[in-house]
């Protein structure tokens, strides 16, 4: 029987390991009940040791910030590029696809060498910009609402501009994948059309970094089955390893 400082330790050590934990394999594997476990996940909380969630807990607050792309552009900027070189190689001859805003989605964009023809549907007016000086590409811009952290656009108006498409892909990043919640962005508007864009394509693909494992955004798009594929770094737990694949998603990890 651990005591009370070695189950603690252990829970900390284990949130170190894997980047998040729950409940029940921590009573499993300690032998103790779940109201134990509990306690002294609550004790860890009090010491800012750790953030309870649901059934689980976190080291840090996973609670996600709205914040300026340009501002995310600078995080990890040389891991997002790698993402992008990977996801790249997502985009077939001739294709069709939705390519969302963001920084690695953006950087992704740069990556992007059609081969044949491609159609690109965006609410970004950075992507828009950038693949309309590619000769082989026709771009299609969603009208609405410009949010100026983003520099996207959102609302009724974006929504109505998928009536009438349908592409292979979405590509689209995350500011949070958790547990218990799935993918998830800083705003409701983005996660509501990021949702429209996955009806209207035949597959959804998520760039992220490591990082955001364990986060959590206000606005939740979908569960983490709904995704088709993840493009992240080895940064990943062997935790979230497992509940992706336990998800049937496919999962193309670059090294950092």
């Amino acid at each position: 029987m651990l005591s009370i400082a070695e189950r603690r330790k252990y829970i900390l050590d284990s949130l170190n390991r894997h980047g998040f934990v729950r409940v029940a394999d921590m009573a499993a594997e300690m032998n103790v009940t779940k109201a134990t476990v509990r306690k002294d996940m609550e004790f860890l909380e009090s010491r800012n040791l750790l953030y309870r969630t649901h059934g689980s807990a976190s080291p840090v607050n996973p609670l996600v910030q709205d914040v300026s792309v340009h501002v995310k552009s600078a995080v990890n900027s040389e891991i997002k590029q790698k993402i992008a070189v990977e996801a790249a190689g997502l985009i077939c001859p001739d294709d069709s696809v939705f390519i969302a805003s963001g920084s690695t989605v953006y950087a992704f964009a740069e990556r992007i060498r059609p081969v044949g023809h491609l159609n690109v549907v965006t609410p970004s007016l950075r992507v828009a910009m950038l693949m309309n000086e590619s000769e082989e590409t026709t771009v299609t811009v969603l009208g609405g609402v410009l949010y100026k952290k983003s520099l996207s656009v959102r609302g009724e108006y974006a929504a109505q501009g998928f009536e009438n498409v349908i592409c292979s892909k979405l590509f689209f990043g995350a500011d949070g994948i958790d547990s218990n919640f799935g993918i998830t962005c800083a705003t409701a508007e983005e996660a509501a059309l990021t949702q429209k864009m996955m009806r209207a394509s035949a597959k959804s693909v998520v760039l992220a970094d490591s990082s955001k494992f364990g986060r959590r955004g206000f606005g939740r798009i979908c569960s983490m089955e709904r995704i088709d594929c993840i493009v992240t770094d080895d940064g990943i737990s062997e935790q979230y390893r497992r509940l992706i694949e336990e998800a049937g998603v496919d999962l193309i990890v670059v090294k950092r």
